[in-house]
């Protein structure tokens, strides 16, 4: 096929590739070490490589010839021939885990430098181009937060936001939500931009002991949205999770008969709406995008009925077998929310508040709480891009990878969340990772690009492929074959090339 002339750039993904380090192996697909790869755009070629994140897990590991490091599925122990008091001491010390530094699920924009990132305090600095691994970065150095999401937001100014969990710090766990400045004073060029990170705002975890666990958040044009949903991590099971013998995710658990709280920053005043909006439970892990109308905040995200979905990934559930025999017990379901934060204080009690034209609702309770429903827009996409430029404003296109019953994406798939049309690419034995919107620099609407997506085959005799679609028809453009083995990745980003600082700058 042939390429537009103005997609330039390296779209750069991660995800686990390594799952086996001499006669250990990991328990779930989630830990594997880190491995990066990239496409590079060049006058219509495309050039491809890969390399593993050189993490100071990935070098103990391979040095010892064992998974020395815990990972969040997979608990590793100090080697047995030490002698008694040093493995005392190293249980001792996993109170609050030293955790790992595979930073394996997705790449970051900070300042004019990318960095892999996982969800613990720590992210790699790496050179998009070469893929070498750099610093390795703390963000516990500078803020206090023991967690960290991987799906940070970037503002019209190209500041990070970004959300993290501290742990019990001075006998609170709360919800940190803290801004990474693109850029630093003239005078302080040597310094990172990490030394002027702030604290924006921070939410009280409803528990001390069961801060929830989210993958990301959401933002508009004027407020953060942070969800707090009843899948919780249980902090005492974390402390003793090493002496008992049993790795970290045991110590998340959901509860369906609990409720999901929804908390609203303005990001002026920081300060939280104090309304309370609550749902019903659900687990979710992507948000899609949300935006203002009118009085309202709407987000869209995708939602299911229990935790399943992480199961499915332990290496035991991922035999030959696996189409078959892993179904979803809850599909994936994109729903939608419409919050109204500005309504009638006297609105009596049942009455529902949505003024927008939604078959989201939102009821006034006795206590003065609003209980949401959302509107179903569709099921069974998960992994969702948009074009970032609509981020926190309305719009209209989702392109997602579509997974029916079963975890694996089949398809790639584009929604359109106003009409409710959806539009399809899929081949047969063909496993496409999350799609990447790139914009064509002259675009004058949303969906005026192409989408990027690597395309593994489930016969490894046939060989992947970098597949690129016209965003709007859907129709296939062009795709570069690659003849190595590539693995299923996570997530990842387009860097246009002006923003790839060359090796001499």
């Amino acid at each position: 096929g042939q390429l537009p002339t103005w997609l330039q750039g390296i779209l750069l993904r991660n995800g686990p590739g390594m799952h086996t380090i001499g006669d250990s192996k990991y328990n779930h697909w989630f830990d594997g070490m880190a491995l990066l790869h990239s496409f590079t755009f060049k006058n219509g070629e495309v050039y491809y490589r890969s390399k593993y994140l050189r993490s100071d897990t990935y070098n103990c590991n391979i040095e010892a010839n064992r998974i020395v490091v815990s990972e969040f599925g997979t608990m590793a122990y100090p080697d047995p021939c030490k002698n008694i008091f040093a493995k005392a001491f190293s249980y001792l010390s996993h109170t609050i885990p030293e955790f790992t530094d595979n930073c394996l699920i997705n790449i970051m924009k900070a300042g004019d430098d990318f960095y892999a990132t996982g969800e613990t305090n720590f992210i790699r600095k790496i050179n998009p181009q070469t893929l070498e691994t750099l610093e390795k970065v703390d963000y516990n150095k500078y803020v206090a937060v023991n967690l960290a999401t991987s799906h940070p937001h970037y503002d019209s100014a190209g500041n990070v936001l970004n959300m993290g969990t501290s742990i019990v710090d001075k006998g609170k766990t709360k919800y940190l939500l803290f801004k990474i400045p693109s850029s630093v004073p003239e005078k302080e060029k040597k310094k990172s931009c990490f030394k002027h990170l702030e604290v924006v705002c921070s939410i009280p975890s409803r528990s001390l002991l069961h801060p929830s666990y989210y993958h990301s958040f959401g933002l508009t044009e004027n407020y953060i949205i942070f969800i707090e949903q009843p899948f919780r991590l249980d902090i005492v099971k974390l402390a003793t999770a090493y002496i008992r013998g049993v790795n970290w995710a045991s110590c998340l658990a959901y509860n369906k008969d609990d409720k999901t709280w929804f908390h609203f920053v303005d990001r002026k005043t920081k300060k939280e709406v104090s309304t309370k909006f609550y749902s019903d439970a659900f687990v979710f892990f992507h948000h899609i995008n949300a935006y203002e109308e009118d009085g309202h905040i709407i987000f869209d995200l995708i939602a299911y009925t229990d935790n399943s979905l992480y199961d499915m990934f332990y290496l035991k559930n991922l035999d030959k077998d696996f189409e078959e025999n892993t179904k979803l017990t809850s599909i994936p379901t994109c729903k939608r929310f419409v919050v109204p934060l500005q309504y009638d204080k006297d609105a009596e009690v049942g009455s529902n508040l949505v003024r927008l034209a939604s078959t989201a609702t939102a009821v006034k309770e006795k206590d003065g709480s609003i209980y949401c429903q959302p509107e179903i827009l569709c099921e069974g996409i998960e992994l969702p891009r948009i074009n970032y430029d609509y981020n926190g404003k309305k719009y209209k296109y989702v392109f997602a990878t579509e997974v029916q019953w079963s975890p694996v994406p089949t398809k790639i798939a584009k929604f359109n969340t106003q009409t409710k049309e959806m539009l399809h690419w899929g081949q047969d034995h063909c496993w496409p990772s999350e799609p990447v919107f790139v914009p064509n620099p002259d675009a004058k609407e949303e969906d005026d690009g192409v989408v990027l997506t690597c395309v593994v085959k489930s016969d490894p005799k046939e060989a992947p492929f970098l597949l690129v679609l016209d965003a709007k028809t859907f129709t296939e453009l062009g795709r570069a074959t690659v003849n190595v083995e590539m693995h299923m990745d996570l997530h990842g980003m387009f860097i246009p090339e002006q923003a790839v600082k060359t090796e001499t700058e």
